[in-house]
């Protein structure tokens, strides 16, 4: 059981902690025309904190009750996946300034949450609802960023 929750957690950590060096709130960023709707950015950091939270106790628990081995590593590789998919868009976003690729990024995303909803709410049906967290603020993180990129198009010289 350990070893689970050490998986979990540090999964976590990875993408959180990726993210989170990945995002530059830079001069470049600031300068860009934001809708009055956007939270403060002091916000996303806490935001992403609590979703990622719940995703990893998610992760701990569809694992734990996931009926076979081949579950386990189809959950597992979900997860991997989702992680990869999460840490892909801040670069995008804020190291290449590419608002409009973030953008074009975010439906692997979306999806890859819906699959892990999908996978984990047959194993636990409590795993698969603390994934709606994620799934709602990345929707509402879609229309935040299709908006950015609205108001301050055309990128990339």
């Amino acid at each position: 059981m350990t070893v689970e929750i050490a998986a979990a957690v540090a999964w976590g950590v990875i993408v959180a902690g990726a993210g989170a060096w990945l995002t530059d709130i830079s001069p470049w960023y600031r300068a860009l025309r934001k809708p009055s709707w956007q939270p403060p950015d002091w916000l996303f950091g806490p935001a992403w904190t609590l979703i990622l939270a719940l995703a990893a106790l998610s992760a701990y628990l569809a694992w734990r009750d996931a009926p076979d081995r081949t579950a386990r590593m189809t959950i597992a590789a979900l997860f991997v996946a989702n992680g990869v998919a999460n840490v892909v868009w801040s670069p995008l976003f804020f190291k290449m300034r590419r608002p409009d690729w973030a953008l074009i990024e975010v439906p692997f995303l979306w999806l890859s949450i819906v699959a892990l909803i999908l996978a984990t709410l047959p194993v636990s049906r409590t795993a698969g609802l603390l994934l709606l967290p994620y799934l709602f603020w990345v929707s509402f993180a879609t229309f935040l960023n299709l908006t950015i990129v609205r108001l301050n198009r055309p990128f990339g010289g």
